[in-house]
C-alpha cells in the first residue's frame, strides 16, 4: 500500500523530520517489542505486580501521559536517567542494516533530523545499526524535549526553536498520526507510516487514533521506497 508520493508537494521542503522506532525501521523489526517488555518489567518491580497488571498499568500511562515514563514520573517520581537506561538495555542486532535506505535518506535535499521519544543514545544505537547514522545533521530526544513526550505542543515547538526549523519548509515521518497532529498544524508535510501486512494485535487496535487521521498527508508501508520514489520524481 504504499502511496507514490507527488514529489510537487515535497518541493519546498528543506528540513526532513524523522521518528525514530517504528518510522526508520519496519515494524515487523520487532525491536520496540523489547523495549516494551522492559517498561512492563520496571513497573512490576517497582510497584511489585504481576506482569499482567504491570502491563495494564503501563499501556494507561501510555495512554493517559503519551509515554509510560511521563506517567511514571507524575504518579511515583521515578529518576527518568534510571528508566531510560533499563527500559533500553536491549540487543540490537535484531535490526539488519539498510544501506538502500542510508542511500534514499543521503540524497534528500537538506537538513535531516531523527526526533524521538526515546532517548539519544537508543537513537544512536539504532540509526548506527541500520547503517543511517552519519545521514542525519542532530537527534532531538526527550531529554532535549525536557521529559515532555510528543504530541505536547511544547514539545515540537521546542524542536522548531532549537533547530531554526519553519514548518512549512518540513516533511515529518511518523508511525502514529496522533503525533502529525501538531506538524500538519505547523505546516508540515506529513506522512505516517503504517505496519506492511499487519494484522493488529488488540492492544494496537485499542492504541489506533483514527480521530487523528485528517493530519496525514500521505501513507505508506515502505518509507524505503517512498523516499526513493520521491527522489526519483525530483530527478526527473
Amino acid at each position: 500500500m504504499t502511496e507514490i508520493p507527488d514529489s510537487a508537494r515535497f518541493d519546498h521542503v528543506t528540513d526532513w523530520v524523522f521518528d525514530l522506532d517504528n518510522t526508520l525501521y519496519p515494524h515487523h523489526a520487532n525491536l520496540f517489542a523489547q523495549i516494551d517488555e522492559r517498561m512492563t518489567d520496571y513497573i512490576a518491580r517497582l510497584l511489585s505486580l504481576p506482569r499482567g497488571e504491570a502491563r495494564t498499568v503501563q499501556k494507561e500511562f501510555y495512554h493517559d501521559y503519551g509515554t509510560t515514563l511521563a506517567g511514571l514520573m507524575d504518579r511515583y517520581g521515578i529518576d527518568p536517567d534510571d528508566f531510560l537506561e533499563k527500559v533500553h538495555d536491549i540487543d540490537y542486532s535484531w535490526l539488519d542494516p539498510d544501506p538502500e535506505l542510508g542511500v534514499a535518506i543521503k540524497s534528500l535535499p537538506g537538513r535531516k533530523f531523527i526526533f524521538t521519544n526515546g532517548d539519544r543514545g537508543h537513537a544512536e544505537r539504532t540509526a548506527r545499526q541500520l547503517g543511517i547514522i552519519d545521514h542525519f545533521d542532530d537527534i532531538f530526544d526527550i531529554v532535549a524535549a525536557g521529559l515532555v513526550p510528543k504530541p505536547a505542543q511544547e514539545t515540537y515547538d521546542k524542536f522548531l526553536a532549537l533547530h531554526r526549523v519553519a514548518g512549512p519548509n518540513a516533511a515529518m515521518f511518523e508511525d502514529l498520526a496522533r503525533n502529525l497532529t501538531v506538524p500538519k498544524a505547523l505546516g508540515m508535510t506529513t506522512v505516517l507510516i503504517v505496519p506492511r501486512n499487519f494484522e493488529p494485535s488488540f492492544s494496537e487496535i485499542w492504541e489506533r487514533d483514527a480521530d487523528n487521521d485528517d493530519a496525514v498527508d500521505f501513507v505508506t508501508d515502505d518509507l524505503k521506497s517512498f523516499l526513493s520514489a520521491l527522489i526519483a520524481r525530483q530527478d526527473i
